[in-house]
């Protein structure tokens, strides 16, 4: 079976760089390992969509944030719906059940451990490791998991700033905004980098802007204009865009 990449945009664990074979999970032939790992990654997407809003989650919202066919959505939404990991609610969307709400921590632990692992341990960078988190979560088990969290000193967060839920599926609560809802001269430190995007990364990267960083909102131009803030590197203007992505903790 040839997999085509699929290339999405999002927080650790949520979306990212997955086959269209395994997303699809329509082939009969497919090994049980793939269709599990097929039914986390839509889990995790849609608690990462359902922590946004109260209302169900559509077709159409699932398979734009997967970039998969709508008709393929619908087929694994029947699937998690029978398997009690989804409750639909007719022409309306689904809410994950609480079963499902678990094995979509699951994933979201799983991805974010590896990533702490490759770049605590094998010394990826963390524009690096995105990608290969994905590949890589389908081959562990829980032994491995376990080991990587010990070699890994227990990490709390990924290297993005994003939390890691505990082994028993409780995920940690952050009290961050992004830094553009704050009022100039507020001082505060990084708390999360909201895009994964590798060359944003870098670019964060050459500023010196990583989770943990100590920073001050030090202008803003009207209209969604251009940031300014500075940290130990000086200052450094940045577009509201990526302003927008960086969450604080004041």
């Amino acid at each position: 079976m040839t997999l085509d990449n699929i290339k999405t945009k999002g927080l650790c664990g949520l979306n990212g760089s997955t086959p269209a074979a395994v997303i699809e999970d329509h082939d009969q032939d497919d090994a049980a390992d793939s269709i599990t790992h097929a039914r986390s990654e839509y889990l995790a997407e849609i608690y990462r969509l359902q922590t946004s809003t109260e209302e169900p989650i559509t077709t159409t919202a699932l398979a734009m944030r997967l970039d998969v066919t709508p008709p393929a959505v619908v087929r694994m939404m029947r699937r998690l719906a029978h398997e009690g990991f989804l409750k639909r609610q007719p022409y309306k969307g689904v809410r994950l059940t609480p079963e499902g709400e678990r094995e979509a921590l699951k994933s979201i632990r799983r991805h974010r451990l590896l990533e702490a692992f490759l770049v605590t341990v094998m010394k990826f960078s963390w524009d690096e490791v995105h990608t290969h988190a994905h590949g890589l979560e389908p081959a562990i088990n829980d032994q491995f998991e376990d080991r990587m969290d010990e070699l890994a000193g227990y990490p709390k967060r990924c290297p993005h700033g994003d939390p890691i839920p505990s082994k028993d599926g409780v995920m940690p609560i952050l009290n961050d905004e992004s830094l553009t809802q704050f009022p100039i001269g507020t001082k505060a430190v990084i708390s999360r980098i909201r895009n994964h995007t590798p060359e944003k990364l870098r670019y964060f990267a050459e500023l010196q802007l990583f989770p943990g960083t100590s920073i001050s909102l030090v202008g803003r131009a009207p209209f969604k204009g251009p940031v300014r803030i500075k940290n130990g590197t000086g200052e450094h203007v940045l577009g509201a865009e990526l302003a927008e992505q960086i969450l604080i903790e004041a």
